[in-house]
């Protein structure tokens, strides 16, 4: 489990990595794996091989140690643990919408008008679920919604450095047609 303050007693480690194989319940869990299964394929589709499931791990992995420092660092001083998947998923989500009706795994540019509107509709679905705590009756249920947005950010900017490291390089063609191919 990760305890935002530990970044600075330096008790962060390993808590940053296990936070997210850890759930608060059965519930917590099933809903992550669901949504893993949702958005992890067309982006674990990029990188094939025993290389590529590496990659893919390590992206994944990756993701969810950057959403727990994001939210780490919007909660310093905050002493309650903070465990799940979803910065991770939330990762994969931001990936995936690169991908948005793309057969060829090219990705989308960030600008293209999917990417910016379901980016957008997600992150404001986010920010609405984590205010959700604070509704009357809610007890103050904690969703670390900044966990998610920056898992969800590493996703959106680090899939195509990521493919271009891991995935695999693209034929060489010397034809004269050097026009991009269709999609």
């Amino acid at each position: 489990a990760f305890r935002p303050a530990s970044l600075m007693d330096g008790q962060w480690w390993p808590g940053l990595l296990t936070a997210m194989f850890l759930h608060a319940n059965w519930a917590h869990a099933a809903m992550n794996a669901g949504f893993a299964l949702a958005f992890g394929p067309p982006v674990a589709r990029l990188f094939p091989g025993a290389r590529g499931a590496g990659a893919f791990l390590l992206f994944y992995m990756a993701a969810g140690i950057v959403a727990a420092l994001g939210y780490g660092l919007f909660h310093l001083d905050s002493q309650n643990i903070m465990v799940g998947a979803s910065g991770a998923v939330f990762g994969l989500m931001g990936a995936a919408i690169r991908l948005l009706g793309r057969r060829t795994g090219r990705l989308r540019s960030l600008k293209d008008r999917r990417v910016v509107v379901t980016g957008g509709a997600l992150m404001a679905v986010n920010l609405a679920v984590g205010l959700v705590g604070f509704a009357p009756g809610m007890d103050g249920v904690q969703i670390a919604w900044e966990a998610h947005a920056f898992g969800f950010a590493f996703g959106l900017l680090m899939i195509g450095p990521w493919q271009a490291l891991f995935g695999p390089k693209p034929p060489f063609d010397s034809s004269g047609d050097l026009r991009d191919p269709p999609v």
